[in-house]
């Protein structure tokens, strides 16, 4: 009895054993997938009775034959990727018709951007655009979100056959901390919270300029509809990042006020404080902004950098030239748009709850009309290594 026993256990040892050894169960053959590395949708105007707004969505594909394919000696014209589009009135439907056209398996897994086109962002709402994108399983939470100049499909071409468009647009998001014009990634996961906050806020985009792709400033996205209410420009979103004080790095141009001679701040530090004020019903704030920095660059050669004078002068030009794009930005936000999209709705809601309950229901056309008063104060702690 003990012998059968102790055949039974050896016997479901070995087979417990072996079945790491008969490799991943789930496993799919590469050669049979098509990788989607980057998805855009576009809206378009259908020609029917019900004039029936339809999306056309486009994704990027790289499979065995197209990886490498542009590096290929011989071969040069083949393009590293394939884009294949399909037009519907619902996601799911429209990408199941891709089938219909592809010899490979669909996986979605492995992909980095999802750029939605102006049309579409300025129509329908977020939500109602990103629910599938949002729900469905296969895709990844990390995916970047953009909003793009004109068509989104735009985007996900290259002139250059070597060139994967989605890979560009990810990496181009690294740029972040080297300049005040880009803004941190946005993705699947962080967006959810963004929506369903009411609040207005930003998301990073893009254009397609003769064939390259380019990050060209901001989308506001208005809070009450979540749909596109227009766009700021690279200079705009340099204002708002100081305004947030979140920027990691990058530079300031100014000019020398004795010579007019250019010089270039680097920032090597930033931070923002917001002040809310209320007196009665009148709301205000008040915004202290402090960056360290060196001088990376100026074409005065007869000025000793070390020399008191000269810095002093320099920091001012470098705080006039921030308090010009701060104020820039602030009028289009606060009187074109009307979107609070730099965080002084959230500063009024921590330190004055109840006035907050007042006006959150409408806090963008108030906060149109509130007074903001910012100052800047800039230092410069390194001079490079030169003497002059």
């Amino acid at each position: 009895m003990n012998n059968q026993r102790m055949r039974l256990l050896l016997c479901s040892l070995v087979i417990l054993i072996s079945l790491p050894l008969a490799g991943c169960w789930s496993s799919k053959e590469i050669e049979n997938l098509g990788f989607i590395v980057g998805t855009s949708l576009d809206l378009e105007t259908a020609a029917t009775d019900h004039n029936r707004n339809l999306l056309t969505i486009t994704n990027q594909f790289l499979t065995s034959e197209t990886v490498g394919a542009g590096t290929k000696e011989g071969k040069t014209h083949q393009k590293a990727y394939k884009n294949i589009s399909e037009t519907g009135d619902a996601a799911l439907p429209t990408l199941r018709n891709m089938i219909l056209r592809i010899d490979k398996r669909a996986f979605a897994e492995h992909s980095k951007v999802l750029v939605i086109g102006e049309n579409l962002a300025r129509t329908l709402n977020l939500q109602q655009t990103l629910d599938f994108f949002i729900r469905e399983q296969e895709m990844r939470p990390s995916g970047l979100i953009l909003i793009a100049r004109d068509r989104a499909s735009l985007t996900l071409e290259s002139k250059n056959p070597i060139d994967i468009p989605a890979f560009q647009l990810l990496e181009m998001t690294q740029g972040h901390d080297r300049t005040t014009k880009i803004l941190p990634p946005m993705t699947l996961t962080k967006i959810q919270g963004k929506l369903n906050s009411g609040a207005s806020f930003l998301l990073q985009s893009v254009s397609s300029i003769k064939g390259e792709i380019k990050f060209t400033g901001a989308a506001v996205i208005k809070g009450k509809t979540n749909k596109l209410g227009g766009f700021l420009n690279e200079e705009e979103l340099e204002g708002l990042t100081w305004i947030s004080g979140k920027g990691k790095g990058g530079l300031v141009r100014g000019f020398d006020e004795e010579t007019g001679l250019p010089l270039v701040y680097e920032i090597l530090s930033m931070k923002s404080v917001i002040k809310s004020n209320v007196e009665g019903d009148r709301i205000s704030f008040d915004v202290l902004i402090e960056s360290e920095g060196r001088i990376a660059e100026h074409w005065d050669v007869s000025e000793k950098e070390f020399e008191n004078g000269y810095l002093k002068r320099a920091e001012q030009a470098s705080e006039k030239e921030v308090e010009r794009l701060i104020k820039n930005v602030l009028n289009k936000i606060q009187h074109k748009y009307q979107a609070d999209v730099s965080g002084f709705g959230n500063r009024l809601r921590i330190e004055h709850p109840r006035v907050w309950e007042k006006v959150k229901r409408d806090w963008d056309q108030t906060f149109s009309e509130v007074p903001i008063h910012c100052e800047v104060k800039l230092t410069i702690k390194d001079y490079g290594t030169s003497d002059h």
